[in-house]
């Protein structure tokens, strides 16, 4: 039984592995087939599926191994999942610079989260080994993510250009790159050559964003948990619920103008509590609480300004 099988033991993460492929596989092979436009609809209704499987999880947590690493998972996976609002933020520019047309969005985002789990597996391991052999290098961590929060603050009002980062000026001088917009294929022939084409270019740049934005979220994980367990599940299912929370999110995230704000000031928070760890340990549930409170009240502040500004439009109009 569960009850019996020590928390980040092999048996837990071979079922969760495949659980995790299976999933994956009913997704790509049964339930989107055939390249479609994802409907808000259909999205909001798998974004409700992966939070739902990741709550049930969380249960699971809370009843085998107690409320410590309940929370831990909780917090984790609600950090996480805050950051991942953010990501969408940049998935829309990507889609938007390489012409990724609707129906091809889904597919792309399908492949860029198997490179996460790859990149995140490999992060994690990474990350907790070296805070169990080198102590010091976790006050590295908590410096880097409050040095990352405060410059999200300054750059708030900022737009990237995620299309022209280092890795994909190199990726076209190294790869040969056909000419024309194929957005249907991820590698074509032209002249017997085989040549990458525009839509894996935005495939790449999805990677890129993803590994980018783990060098952020896995550190602010493991300020909540050094278990690689509860680190990479709450991990994963947040990114299992991100090609759905894009398409929810698409239209609108425009709209969180403040969400930035929130999230500068979990990093700089949980990059505090890395920092003092070993002159004050801040319990979980205080770290969720504080979480939830930043992220929350930077989305309703940014609805409702929104609302109010969009209340003043309309009264201009009709005066």
């Amino acid at each position: 039984m569960l009850s019996f099988v020590s928390l980040g033991s092999w048996p837990l993460w071979v079922g969760f592995l495949a659980f995790v492929g299976l999933m994956l596989a009913l997704d790509l092979g049964v339930f989107h087939r055939k390249p479609h436009t994802v409907s808000v609809r259909e999205a909001a209704i798998w974004s409700a599926v992966w939070i739902s499987l990741a709550g049930v999880f969380a249960g699971a947590v809370f009843h085998f191994y107690g409320a410590e690493r309940g929370l831990e998972f909780t917090t984790g996976y609600f950090i996480e999942k805050a950051l991942s609002i953010d990501n969408v933020f940049v998935i829309v520019i990507v889609f938007g610079a390489f012409g990724v047309p609707a129906h091809q969005q889904h597919r792309v985002l399908f492949w860029g989260v198997l490179g996460a789990l790859a990149m995140r597996a490999v992060f994690i391991v990474a990350g907790t080994a070296l805070i169990e052999r080198f102590h010091w290098t976790l006050y590295l961590f908590g410096v880097f993510l409050v040095f990352t929060g405060v410059k999200m603050v300054l750059s708030r009002g900022e737009q990237g250009h995620p299309e022209n980062n280092a890795l994909l000026r190199l990726a076209r001088r190294i790869l040969p790159v056909a000419p024309g917009q194929d957005t249907e294929h991820f590698f074509t022939r032209v002249a017997g050559r085989r040549m990458v084409t525009p839509l894996f270019l935005a495939l790449l740049a999805v990677e890129c964003t993803d590994l980018i934005f783990a060098v952020d979220s896995i550190p602010a994980v493991l300020a909540v948990s050094r278990d690689p367990f509860i680190v990479f599940t709450s991990n994963i299912f947040a990114i299992l619920g991100l090609r759905s929370l894009y398409f929810v999110l698409a239209g609108v995230v425009q709209k969180f103008r403040y969400l930035k704000l929130g999230l500068a000031l979990v990093l700089v928070f949980v990059g505090a509590k890395m920092t003092i760890v070993d002159i004050l340990k801040i319990p979980v549930g205080v770290s969720l609480a504080v979480v939830a409170v930043l992220i929350t009240g930077a989305i309703l502040s940014s609805l409702l300004v929104d609302g109010r500004r969009r209340a003043l439009r309309e009264r201009t109009a009709t005066s």
